[in-house]
């Protein structure tokens, strides 16, 4: 089998040989292994045969050599044919078998060939069965049905002009149509058995690629959310530590006792973000996050929020009207926690010095509604570099949650952020 034809309707398969191949090599047809084996199809280089080609080559070549010793005998024993042709029937059949070697190689052309031989030289005719065969094995079906379709076609022809003398010819004629689609059928049966084996290796080379694919998918899906909860947290955190050390900076001859809590806000602030750095990082570490980590904040922590930026020096106005915030389900109040949480510290770093009205409230079955609105900034602020990621963030994690956020700047010249989420 050539290693241009074994796989034309199949795609030419990607990675290595498949391992199945590696312990017995010399059982698989070459042109399969050749098909299955990229570099060498990347290469151009012809299979080399293996044990089993060999096997099977010289096999074929003796069956073909038998049946042109069948057919000298027929010949000697025929009174119509005279000794000359007999002779020239006899070359031509020993030229046909030594052509069966080269059936791999040329496998349409060798059946081409062996047509016109095979009519006029009964020795031919074990070999133009063998050249039928392989190009049923190695060539679309097109190309069989036109050289199989001449072969039985001229079977009339050939037993009307070299009748046989112990067969009728109403027997001869069937008989040779039923040998010819019987080699072509076995043929292709052949051929379609390796297709599939080529057809379930690419099957399986897609499936383990997309497998791949999903889950470098989910690996990137998992970073961005850890890249998430980076800026949420520890933005929060640095813009404290910002701006306790600003004042620290700016007032140097603050109260030992202001001075006291300023420094203990950042020391316990840098402590938190530490915290938070190590459990991120560790995430990172062991491709998914650790049960035993610290739990993850919900809209019961929001209290916690609001008083740590007041301490911070921010003016905080909390409208919490959720009755029970034991019945919100976590994924929401951790949403709503973090939209909090990024409202605080944008207005934190555009607007400082303003009073920021953070506003929660909602029902079940008529879902959580949070405002984080802050008045226009006094003065001129320089603009931070990368401002808005927070925002696109907190956008997509309310979509993911279902629901959906809003933000931009008030007609007073102010900003909120408003959000919705479901609370069925």
């Amino acid at each position: 089998m050539s290693g241009d034809d074994a796989g034309q309707a199949s795609p030419v398969l990607t990675g290595e040989t498949p391992a199945l191949f590696t312990g017995r090599r010399w059982f698989i047809p070459s042109a399969l292994l050749h098909e299955l084996d990229p570099d060498a199809a990347r290469a151009g280089r012809r299979p080399r045969r293996t044990a089993r080609d060999w096997v099977v080559d010289f096999s074929c070549f003796l069956l073909a050599v038998l049946v042109g010793a069948a057919a000298v005998e027929a010949l000697n024993d025929n009174p119509h044919v005279p000794e000359w042709l007999a002779v020239v029937d006899q070359l031509t059949g020993a030229l046909a078998c030594a052509a069966v070697w080269l059936r791999r190689r040329w496998p349409l052309g060798l059946a081409v060939a062996m047509t016109p031989l095979t009519f006029v030289s009964e020795t031919a005719g074990g070999a133009g069965l063998i050249a039928l065969f392989t190009l049923a094995v190695h060539r679309p079906f097109r190309y069989v049905a036109w050289v199989g379709g001449i072969n039985a076609a001229l079977a009339p022809l050939y037993y009307w002009v070299r009748p046989d003398a112990d067969v009728p010819y109403l027997v001869s004629v069937p008989f040779a149509v039923l040998l010819t689609v019987a080699i072509v059928g076995w043929g292709m049966f052949v051929r379609s058995k390796r297709q599939l084996m080529v057809s379930l290796r690419d099957r399986a080379r897609r499936a383990e690629t997309e497998a791949r694919l999903r889950a470098e998918q989910a690996q990137r899906l998992a970073r961005e959310a850890i890249a998430r909860e980076m800026h949420d947290v520890l933005a929060h955190r640095l813009t404290l530590l910002s701006v306790h050390a600003g004042a620290l900076e700016f007032r140097p001859d603050a109260p030992p006792a202001e001075t006291a809590r300023a420094a203990g806000v950042i020391r316990e602030s840098a402590h938190e973000a530490l915290q938070d750095l190590r459990e991120i990082i560790g995430v990172l570490r062991a491709g998914e996050p650790e049960d035993t980590g610290r739990p993850q904040p919900t809209l019961g922590a929001l209290d916690a929020l609001v008083a740590e930026s007041r301490e911070a020096g921010m003016k905080v106005a909390l409208d919490h009207r959720v009755d029970d915030v034991a019945t919100v389900p976590s994924s929401v109040g951790r949403t709503t926690y973090r939209i909090v949480q990024e409202g605080l510290t944008n207005a934190r770093k555009h607007a400082p010095g303003t009073e920021v009205t953070v506003s929660v409230t909602g029902a079940p079955g008529d879902g959580l509604t949070v405002s984080v609105h802050n008045p226009p900034p006094e003065g001129e602020v320089p603009p931070v570099p990368g401002s808005g990621q927070g925002l696109i963030g907190l956008t997509e994690r309310a979509t993911l949650a279902g629901g959906r956020l809003e933000h931009g700047h008030t007609p007073q010249g102010g900003f909120e952020v408003r959000a919705w989420l479901p609370w069925g």
